[in-house]
């Protein structure tokens, strides 16, 4: 069964097509990553996924139309982490990160130690009394990160159920050892029934961590496969207007973009 399924996704505004009949489907245990240049719908794909933006087509959710579902129910097992996070209100890291667990009801006790093992799972433990608005911009994705975590965390008592985790450019404000930190976090997720899909503009980390690359390009899907399939030279250049060489990485047998 597909955790996410989006049929013929159609979205214009000002005159201008955002998407254009885009099909996708993800299943659990992979982490699937969207590709192309600014404009090309990636942020905007999501958008349309967790209901920021009316889109003509059909979206279902774990095997349910997204128009039937609850927003508390599907906020158990859809996490999101945006682009940016607004919140300038003078929270503890440790308060912000709990956040993720309004969509439970459970005991304090229980909440207070999936906020201590997210943050703890995420690298962040050490920042649990610290104002969020004193962070540094990485600071605060990675909280955001784990706050993401705690709301999609299976406690003890619970019985395992699907999930999927959206990811809007996870790593723009991270240093290269963060980078791969949480990608490989988001890989590690993917083992447990759970469906990755993240938006990277950097190709070497999405071939590095992703399962599937998807290239859009003006709202279209013009690529869908392993990232040997689709960071192909001629693409690249084309979508990039940059002329790429592509060799294999002698270690880990996935492509480099160079």
């Amino acid at each position: 069964m597909p955790l996410l399924s989006c049929r013929q996704l159609t979205l214009s505004r000002d005159g201008r097509t955002l998407l254009d009949g885009l099909n996708l489907a993800l299943e659990a245990g992979s982490v699937t990553v969207l590709l192309g240049p600014n404009g090309a719908g990636k942020s905007t794909l999501l958008k349309c996924i967790t209901g920021e933006l009316d889109v003509a087509g059909e979206i279902r959710l774990f095997d349910r139309p997204s128009a039937h579902w609850q927003a508390e129910a599907l906020a158990r097992q859809l996490g999101v982490l945006p682009q940016s996070a607004s919140l300038t209100f003078p929270f503890l890291c440790q308060e912000v990160v709990a956040m993720g667990r309004l969509p439970h009801s459970e005991p304090r006790a229980q909440r207070d130690r999936i906020v201590a093992a997210a943050m703890a799972h995420a690298g962040v433990d050490h920042l649990s009394d610290r104002l969020y608005p004193s962070l540094s911009g990485g600071e605060r994705q990675r909280v955001q990160f784990a706050r993401v975590l705690a709301q999609i965390w299976h406690s003890a008592d619970d019985e395992p159920r699907p999930r999927l985790l959206l990811l809007d450019e996870p790593t723009s404000a991270l240093d290269l050892k963060h980078q791969h930190q949480l990608l490989a976090m988001a890989r590690a997720l993917a083992g447990s029934h759970t469906a990755v899909l993240a938006v990277l503009h950097d190709l070497n980390l999405a071939a590095r961590y992703g399962d599937r690359l998807i290239m859009l390009e003006r709202g279209r899907l013009i690529a869908d496969g392993t990232p040997r399939q689709v960071l192909q030279a001629p693409l690249i250049e084309r979508l990039y207007g940059y002329p790429a060489r592509v060799i294999t990485d002698p270690q880990g047998a996935h492509p480099i973009v160079l």
